[in-house]
């Protein structure tokens, strides 16, 4: 199968790193040539190129762009499309992507790998990135149900682990769990910095060990990212937002009101439900399936 990439970033080219060795064919196609140029040298496509032409012979284009971009390039690229092509995305918001981008390519499909790293570009591409994490996919009703079982073919030879649901489920959902993080650790960071003792200040960044670097990560990201789930998830980011100062205002009371008992029963809950999102992360494996050799006679 020919398989295209547009937007050679950390996802996009460690979406090649994985279907090249797979046995796909990888047509990357980025805006710059010398990207395309690093992403054939870095083995993540076998041939790269700056325009949409090269995506004519492949059976299957990932829009691997900013989210405010996936809708227009799907645009972009259907004149030079196949008549069944499909087309699929990877952004981490739903409902106002495959709505715009469904109008534009009716063989589009939805899709989210819930994989990612702090660090960004072609160089932080990294092989088996989806291996065990979740891949969902966002059907609409008029999305072909050959398109979607491509798809979701694609993601289960990358190991990933398939989901399939509406794209407003995924939006409410994706916002607790990640989108809501990155608010919440971009604020912790801003607390940090509004401590008005200089001093104290830096002390605070001396003594920063794992807990802070584990609370503040994602709010460290990309900040392109974040502000594109806030804007393109805005309804579902606010809802959380709401909740999580319910939660901040009951947690503030009860420190003031030096209530000790609940609030060692909040933390108990807390602790008793956290394995319900979080597993312990086993490595998995994603080396090359090799046949054992044939015994000899």
């Amino acid at each position: 199968m020919k398989v295209g990439i547009v937007g050679l970033g950390l996802i996009g080219a460690s979406l090649g790193l994985d279907l090249r060795r797979l046995g796909y064919e990888v047509v990357g196609v980025a805006r710059r040539q010398d990207t395309c140029t690093q992403a054939v040298a870095a083995g993540v496509v076998d041939r790269g190129s700056t325009g949409f032409e090269a995506l004519k012979p492949v059976d299957c284009v990932f829009v691997c762009t900013p989210i405010a971009a996936i809708a227009p390039t799907v645009a972009a690229i259907a004149p030079y499309l196949s008549a069944h092509t499909v087309v699929t995305d990877v952004g981490s918001v739903k409902q106002a992507v495959v709505q715009a981008a469904s109008q534009h390519w009716p063989w589009f499909v939805g899709g989210h790998p819930m994989a990612g790293k702090t660090e960004a570009g072609l160089a932080a591409a990294e092989p088996g990135l989806f291996a065990g994490r979740a891949y969902v996919i966002t059907p609409i009703d008029q999305t072909p149900e050959d398109a979607v079982a491509q798809v979701a073919a694609i993601a289960a030879d990358l190991k990933a682990e398939v989901y399939h649901c509406s794209p407003e489920a995924h939006d409410r959902a994706v916002a607790w769990i990640s989108h809501l993080p990155v608010m919440i650790s971009s604020s912790l960071i801003q607390a940090c910095l509004s401590e008005p003792d200089q001093a104290v200040a830096t002390l605070a960044q001396q003594f920063a060990s794992s807990g802070f670097r584990d609370t503040s990560r994602v709010g460290g990201g990309n900040p392109e990212l974040g502000l594109m789930m806030a804007r393109y998830n805005r309804a579902e980011v606010l809802r959380s937002l709401h909740h999580y100062r319910q939660q901040l205002d009951r947690l503030t009371t009860l420190v003031t009101d030096e209530d000790w008992g609940s609030l060692s029963h909040w933390l108990q809950c807390t602790q008793q439900a956290r394995p319900h999102f979080v597993v312990p992360e086993v490595a998995p494996d994603v080396s090359p399936q090799v046949a054992p050799p044939e015994a000899k006679s």
